[in-house]
């Protein structure tokens, strides 16, 4: 790689930090006529090397900036390179792999029921079925050229006008709908075919956590999925949360496992295991330690409440 190849990816990577900064103080709700999203997390990483096979309860969309790599999606696996953007549905297990390094850019977001309209809401749900996840060649598509806007425009001083940062934002998510869409892709084939603070690392850590709490969750995954150091993302947890990354978790296993005796009948020995406890012995004593009250005992109360 020449100067001038290292030169250009450092004005990338700082345009980008820059941007990733303003629209995680300033585009983290976007508001349309017809629809509304809550955004989880605006993000870049230079460097995305393998993160674990994971999920979200949320849309996830990266734009592949420069490298190399895969995405892993259920059975199916996607070639990752320059100019790609891929999408990660709601609920779906996936994966990021590659021995190089990959630059992406990402934001994560879901729509605001309260607040969009029934059509536009059908819509997204349609999102989270496609079968359409990746677009290889999309550097010229509106969904990349409206995200390079939005990095250069609040990169450069853009924050006297919060209003066009938002509509931007917005534009750009709705963008994903006809980016990804089985329709839209018949179409092509016929033709020829968006700083990593510590609030939004622990933000981003414990999404990850209310999203696999089924699995064995240990500190060095969170932290490799966040590309920051275990240590770092101990010291968060006991820094901002005032508790350990381990304690942090027995409650919200506790906490979903709370919610499960009272809106389901799920058998106890199901719970514990979809809450991540392993054996019904282990998530007895968890359980009642912090709630002083048996999972069988709480539920019961609960049914004689209602």
């Amino acid at each position: 790689m020449s100067f001038e190849d290292i030169g250009g990816i450092f004005l990338v990577l700082q345009s980008c930090k820059l941007s990733e900064g303003i629209l995680n103080q300033y585009a983290l709700r976007t508001f349309g006529e017809e629809i509304a999203f809550k955004v989880h997390y605006w993000g870049v990483t230079p460097e995305h090397f393998n993160n674990p096979l994971h999920r979200h309860s949320f849309f996830e969309v990266c734009y592949v900036l420069s490298g190399e790599g895969l995405y892993k999606d259920l059975d199916e696996q996607y070639t990752l390179k320059k100019g790609t953007v891929f999408l990660s549905r709601p609920n779906i297990h996936h994966q990021i792999l590659s021995e190089t390094g990959l630059f992406l850019v990402f934001v994560a977001f879901e729509i605001s029921h309260e607040k969009s309209k029934d059509d536009a809401i059908s819509m997204f749900n349609q999102l989270a079925k496609t079968n359409k996840i990746c677009v290889s060649v999309a550097d010229d598509s509106p969904t990349a050229l409206i995200w390079r806007a939005l990095v250069d425009y609040t990169s450069n001083g853009g924050t006297n006008d919060l209003n066009l940062i938002t509509n931007m934002a917005n534009t750009l998510i709705l963008s994903f709908t006809s980016m990804f869409s089985e329709a839209h892709q018949r179409s092509q084939n016929q033709e020829k075919m968006f700083s990593n603070t510590s609030s939004t690392h622990l933000y981003q850590a414990k999404l990850f956590i209310r999203d696999n709490l089924s699995e064995p969750l240990k500190l060095e995954h969170v932290a490799n999925y966040l590309h920051i150091s275990s240590r770092h993302l101990s010291r968060l947890f006991s820094n901002e949360l005032c508790e350990s990354f381990s304690n942090y978790i027995r409650k919200e296993r506790v906490r979903e496992a709370a919610r499960l005796l009272e809106m389901t009948s799920i058998p106890i020995k199901e719970i514990a295991d979809v809450t991540g406890f392993g054996s019904v012995h282990y998530f007895t004593r968890v359980f009642t330690s912090i709630m002083n009250v048996s999972p069988a005992t709480y539920r019961n109360d609960y049914v004689k409440k209602k």
